[in-house]
C-alpha cells in the first residue's frame, strides 16, 4: 500500500494484519516509518518518480493507493496539487499492472463526487465533480486523478479498480501525521479559531474508512465500483458544539459563534451502496469528533 505513515494510511496498516494480510508499504523516506509495526515491510518509493514502483508492487495480490497530497492551504498554482495526485495514481496503477496485481483500491474523495454542493440534490456514486477552474485545486485534483485512474485501467485492461470516496476524515491520531481534518479540531481546542468558518461537509471516522479499504480489497461485488462514505453532515460550529458538550473545560477555547455570511448548503449523501456491498455501518459523528479530540489531548499531555 502507499501512504502507510499518513493519517488514514496508519489506520489501514494497522487494520490489515487483523484480517490476516501481510503488509508492505511505501514511504518517501524510511526515516518516517519508525512508529510502524515492525512486521510491516517498508520500501522507499516516491509518487513523483517512476523508480521503485514495480519492485514495490512485485508479488502483491492487492494494492491500496492511499497516499495523496492534501494541502493545508491552497497553492497559487493548481498544478502543484493536481499533477502529483494524477501522476501518482497513474504510476501506482501502471506498476500494479506490470506486477500482475489483482485489484487496486484507490482512496479518492467526496471532492470527486459532489462539488460544488447543490442544495436539495442527493449525491450517489453516479455523480462526478466537474473540475472547472473556479473550484479549489484540491477538489479539482481528486476529480482529475480519479477520472484518470478509471481511464487507465480501461486502457490497460486491468487491474480491477475499486475506489472509495470518503467525506472529511476525522478520528484518533496514531502517528506524527495529524491530518488536515483532525487539524481543524486541534485548532479549535487551541483557540486558534475564535469564530467557526461557515462551512458544511460530511464526516466519517478514519477507523471506518480503513476497514472499508480492507473489505473493498476482497469482496467480489466491490470490483470496478466506487463507494461514497460518510456518517453525516456537520458545520464547523457543530464540531465546536460537540467539543464543548463532550469535553467541558478542556474545550473551553472552541468557538461559540459562526463567522458572518450566508447559509451554506449541507450535502445530502446516499451511502446505500457502501452499506449493501461493504457492510458500512459508521460510527456516530459526535463520537468520532470526541475521539479525535481525546487523541490530540493525549498526544499534547506531558
Amino acid at each position: 500500500m502507499t501512504g502507510g505513515t499518513g493519517y488514514l494510511g496508519g489506520h489501514t496498516v494497522a487494520a490489515l494484519p487483523r484480517h490476516g494480510h501481510e503488509v508492505r508499504t511505501t514511504v518517501r523516506s524510511t526515516a518516517r516509518a519508525g512508529h510502524l509495526d515492525p512486521r510491516v515491510e517498508v520500501v522507499e518509493a516516491d509518487l513523483s518518480h517512476d523508480r521503485g514502483w514495480v519492485e514495490a508492487t512485485a508479488g502483491c495480490r492487492f494494492v491500496l493507493h492511499v497516499a495523496s497530497p492534501f494541502p493545508a492551504t491552497q497553492p497559487d498554482d493548481p498544478d502543484e496539487v493536481i499533477v502529483p495526485a494524477r501522476d501518482g495514481a497513474l504510476r501506482v496503477i501502471r506498476a500494479a499492472h506490470a506486477s500482475g496485481v489483482e485489484r487496486v483500491v484507490m482512496t479518492s474523495s467526496f471532492a470527486a463526487v459532489g462539488y460544488p454542493v447543490r442544495a436539495g440534490h442527493r449525491y450517489t456514486e453516479e455523480d462526478w465533480t466537474d473540475p472547472t477552474p473556479d473550484l479549489e485545486p484540491y477538489v479539482r485534483s481528486k476529480a482529475v486523478a480519479e477520472r484518470a485512474a478509471w481511464d487507465l485501467v480501461a486502457t490497460l485492461g486491468g487491474p480491477v479498480l475499486t475506489v472509495l470516496n470518503p467525506t472529511g476524515i476525522f478520528g484518533p491520531v496514531l502517528g506524527p501525521d495529524v491530518g488536515t481534518s483532525a487539524g481543524i479540531v486541534r485548532a479549535m481546542l487551541d483557540g486558534h479559531l475564535p469564530e467557526a468558518p461557515r462551512a458544511a461537509f460530511g464526516v466519517v471516522d478514519v477507523r471506518d474508512v480503513a476497514e472499508m479499504h480492507v473489505r473493498a480489497m476482497t469482496r467480489p461485488a466491490a470490483a470496478g465500483r466506487r463507494f461514497v462514505l460518510t456518517a453525516g453532515t456537520v458545520t464547523m460550529l457543530d464540531i465546536a458544539d460537540v467539543l464543548r458538550e463532550r469535553l467541558g473545560a478542556r474545550a473551553a477555547a472552541a468557538p461559540t459563534r459562526e463567522a458572518a455570511g450566508g447559509e451554506v448548503p449541507r450535502p445530502e449523501i446516499d451511502t446505500a451502496r457502501a452499506r449493501d456491498v461493504l457492510g458500512f455501518a459508521p460510527r456516530a459523528v459526535a463520537d468520532t469528533i470526541e475521539d479525535t479530540a481525546l487523541s490530540l489531548l493525549d498526544r499534547a499531555a506531558p
